[in-house]
């Protein structure tokens, strides 16, 4: 088994007055002395200390005293048991008391933060849309494997159940029926009798890469059902191939939908669409969709972050670049793995006067 590191980062003390760095250096020192550690001092004069505390069995900790009053202490160390934790523990304990003596009712915050496990066999962090850094509670790597076109992983959340994950982009859990809802209207369609072209879809739908829909099939099946056991139905059939052919193809047949479904990416985070290609290939979809799509048919899709109010305002200028003039609207949900707000839209054809 791998080794885990757990790095404690930015335990900071932020003060209400200017410090001797000295001073700070001094008291905190024999802290980490006791523990065995080599001490390495670094004096930027103005900008105050970097001291590095390092242990025999490559354990460390950065001291970064600021004399505008702010003090951090990172500490990364390997544990591979609870004594170890404690150890690490009862060492930042000892920096807190000791920095509470210097200063008393001047301590305006202190702030430890969890610990990171680095180098395990279980990765637990990934990035929201917006940039932040999400901790999920996976305990079980269900399904990796690459295919030709991505990395497909699915893992196992205490929480939201599998969660499939492509390229490292957190794309569906099985907690997430909310997703599904959205950018199938919310409820609010009749699909009785009518044609749906769904694009993209991991757990269905027209899909290029057959790896993510047979890892789907056999661990999503909260999501997908059994609908995936077979690629064609009474009702459906589900395409292995790139859809731009298919778009292309159904609309020189001068075949119609009642609604077309765009689950193949979120709206671009880049913010310069001429020099950003996959801008283009939305656009592309976009165009060949309304080529299909009928005079009163719907075109659902996902947005991206609501906190990415750039790019999405980015991608309501480029409907009103596509061939045919459309109207859309939009709502905001909460998909509960994602951990954030997740803006969905409606598009269709704007009605002419005849």
């Amino acid at each position: 088994m791998s080794p885990e590191w757990r790095i404690l980062i930015d335990y900071f003390f932020s003060l209400n007055l200017a410090v001797d760095c000295n001073a700070v250096l001094k008291a905190l020192q024999p802290i980490f002395q006791e523990q065995g550690m080599t001490e390495t001092v670094h004096n930027w004069e103005d900008h105050g200390y970097l001291v590095t505390y390092i242990k025999k069995n490559g354990s460390f900790a950065n001291l970064r005293i600021h004399p505008h009053g702010l003090v951090l202490v990172d500490l990364q160390s390997y544990n591979d048991d609870m004594k170890g934790r404690e150890e690490v523990d009862q060492l930042l304990n000892k920096v807190e008391e000791r920095m509470k003596e210097l200063f008393h009712s001047n301590i305006k915050r202190v702030k430890r933060l969890p610990a990171i496990l680095r180098g395990g066999v279980i990765d637990r962090y990934w990035p929201t849309a917006d940039g932040r850094l999400v901790e999920y509670d996976i305990d079980e790597v269900v399904y990796d494997e690459d295919s030709p076109f991505q990395n497909i992983k699915i893992l196992h959340s205490k929480q939201f159940g599998n969660i499939l994950i492509l390229s490292g982009d957190v794309n569906l859990a099985e907690s997430d029926l909310a997703y599904t809802q959205a950018i199938m209207g919310s409820g609010k369609e009749d699909y009785t009798g009518k044609e749906v072209l769904i694009l993209g879809g991991g757990d269905g739908a027209s899909n290029i890469d057959q790896m993510v829909i047979d890892g789907c099939k056999k661990h999503m099946r909260k999501t997908c059902g059994d609908v995936l056991d077979n690629l064609k139905g009474e009702c459906y059939q589900v395409l292995i191939e790139d859809c731009i052919p298919v778009l292309k193809r159904y609309a020189k047949e001068g075949r119609m939908f009642d609604y077309v479904i765009n689950d193949l990416t979120a709206v671009p985070i880049s913010t310069s669409p001429e020099e950003d290609s996959t801008w283009e290939f939305l656009r592309l979809i976009l165009d060949l969709s309304m080529k299909v799509l009928k005079q009163d048919g719907k075109y659902f899709t996902q947005g991206n972050c609501v906190n990415l109010t750039d790019a999405l305002t980015l991608y309501e200028e480029q409907l009103s670049r596509l061939y045919c003039p459309v109207e859309f609207s939009k709502e905001t949900v909460c998909v509960p793995s994602y951990m954030e707000l997740w803006v969905f839209y409606t598009i269709w054809k704007k009605k002419t006067d005849i």
